[in-house]
């Protein structure tokens, strides 16, 4: 393991060497699993939407029975309340199939996995000790995120930074161990390991935004784009000094 931060540069290029010449698997490895995520979406949206119809009938009925604020109150409660669920759920699918894509494109980085990528890759973590591992790790990850957040913004993005490796932390853990590994452990792991290195992450993420602007414009460059950041992000991790020593 190296004792200091690799560049940019090497980093990036780290990225296209576990990319070269399976671009196209890792492509389809990092879109179906988008592609899942918004069916999910729009299925749990649909009942919403009848809701919505529902609360409007009940706030017309109100409105001629002059009880409009106790309808008000229901309608937008309910309508909340669905929308978290959506974003819950949403989110625990996002993060297991992420996960089994950055884990790939780790692999991939330390020279592990030659062979082109597969779809399948994706969903490496929806079996134990992954899955629920990676659930609990990522509503404690998004419970310490929001309560840093209200002290003031700039503490909750610099803490979402120090926990931003747990994952990769979980799946080191998991692998070499072959326990499954304390969410709260992962996470103290992840923070010692970015300390001094949370800038590094940021400027690097950073010199993605031209790229990721111009591929947005494009939509068809995401395909693209996500595997290169994915990639990187692991690379990232790879580089972090005294990785080993940290847990």
């Amino acid at each position: 393991m190296d004792t200091q931060m690799k560049s940019r540069k090497e980093l990036k290029q780290e990225a296209k060497d576990a990319l070269a010449g399976r671009w196209g698997s890792a492509i389809l490895m990092t879109l179906v699993p988008n592609l899942i995520i918004i069916a999910i979406v729009i299925v749990l949206t649909t009942p919403m939407m009848a809701s919505s119809i529902i609360a409007t009938g009940l706030l017309d009925s109100a409105a001629a029975s002059d009880t409009l604020d106790t309808a008000l109150i229901l309608a937008v409660s309910s309508r909340a309340a669905v929308m978290f669920l959506i974003s819950l759920v949403a989110g625990l699918f996002q993060i297991v199939l992420e996960s089994g894509a950055d884990y790939t494109f780790l692999d991939a980085v330390r020279g592990r996995k030659n062979e082109p990528y597969r779809i399948a890759d994706a969903f490496r973590c929806f079996r134990s000790p992954y899955i629920w591992g990676l659930i609990i790790t990522m509503l404690l990850v998004s419970i310490f995120s929001y309560l840093w957040s209200l002290l003031f913004i700039i503490p909750g993005v610099i803490k979402a930074y120090s926990y931003s490796q747990s994952y990769f932390v979980f799946y080191d853990i998991a692998e070499g161990t072959g326990e499954k590994p304390g969410a709260l452990e992962c996470i103290t792991a992840s923070r010692r390991l970015m300390k001094g290195y949370k800038w590094n992450l940021f400027v690097l993420q950073l010199s993605f935004i031209g790229w990721g602007i111009l591929a947005s414009i494009t939509v068809i460059g995401m395909l693209w784009f996500i595997p290169y950041v994915k990639a990187t992000q692991a690379a990232f991790y790879n580089a972090l000094p005294n990785e080993v020593d940290t847990y």
